[in-house]
């Protein structure tokens, strides 16, 4: 019987797991399209009526010659150059800025708003992230190691008889709080005082950060009105990988509770189903034997 629980149990998770993930990316998909689409078509319909005012207000350009320049300004925002400001504004391949990209390629997070436009960095860019992706995922393994033997020290440290459960419990609270405040509560503070952004501007951004999304739509450091210390995009980036860890331990627990509970509760559901048919095999009343002489 267990071996047959075990396998009933097996072939009903994963569809399960399967149906409820698609299910997940189909309800993104409507919620998204609910909360976006109307307001994209709003911001069209806004850039082009700005076009025909600006064609209005210029007489000498023609339609043709201000989309070839909307070109040029895209092609730019492409390359990394900012269209606002001038020439003097600070270079993107500087040594911090160049620290900071080297940090999202190695960590995948590839906000997209910066990219090697020669062949030479392509290619480079292509053997660094080739050895750099595993040698992040080493470096993010072992420091989730250390912060979990960090947590088993403390549970050993204040255990006692019988409270061996409160303690573990407090050890985890103590980590996620800790680790909440440090990675996700106080750096939208720093980042809305020097980037300029709001509280929730700047939170989105540290989580959108920090799970390796990484849109491109927020990026410290590109504002060229603003004057940054030489060192803010290089301590963001180490700001990155110790966020990165932390916010990976997390997902690691709170995918092994979701399989834990997922299991258990199909594991529940087939000891039911045997009990049940236990019990109905109890109910059944014995058949009479017939005996034979010989």
């Amino acid at each position: 019987m267990p071996l047959l629980t075990m396998h009933s149990q097996q072939i009903s998770w994963t569809p399960l797991l399967v149906l409820g993930y698609l299910f997940y990316l189909l309800l993104g998909a409507m919620v998204f399209q609910l909360l976006e689409k109307q307001a994209e078509t709003h911001f069209r319909d806004q850039f082009q009526l700005e076009k025909l005012k600006f064609l209005q207000n210029y007489t000498c350009l023609d339609r043709q010659a201000l989309e070839q320049f909307v070109q040029v300004l895209m092609e730019a925002w492409e390359k990394g150059v900012n269209p606002e400001g001038n020439s003097t504004n600070p270079s993107n391949w500087d040594f911090s800025n160049s620290f900071f990209f080297a940090g999202t390629v190695v960590t995948t997070i590839g906000y997209g708003n910066l990219s090697p436009s020669t062949v030479a960095g392509q290619i480079f860019c292509v053997f660094y992230a080739l050895f750099g992706v595993p040698l992040n995922l080493a470096f993010l393994n072992q420091l989730g190691k250390a912060l979990n033997a960090h947590l088993l020290t403390l549970e050993r440290w204040v255990q006692k008889p019988g409270r061996a459960q409160v303690v573990q419990t407090l050890a985890v609270a103590i980590f996620l709080t800790t680790g909440t405040l440090l990675f996700l509560v106080f750096p939208p503070l720093v980042f809305s005082y020097v980037e300029g952004w709001s509280y929730g501007e700047g939170f989105y951004f540290t989580f959108i950060t920090l799970s390796t999304i990484g849109f491109g739509d927020y990026v410290v450091g590109t504002n060229p009105n603003k004057h940054y210390i030489p060192v803010y995009r290089s301590l963001t980036a180490i700001w990155i990988v110790f966020g990165l860890a932390w916010l990976a331990l997390v997902f690691n627990v709170g995918a092994d509770l979701m399989e834990r509970y997922l299991q258990l509760k199909w594991h529940k559901s087939d000891l039911s189903l045997a009990e049940g048919d236990t019990t109905k095999l109890e109910d059944e009343p014995e058949q009479p034997r017939i005996h034979i002489p010989s």
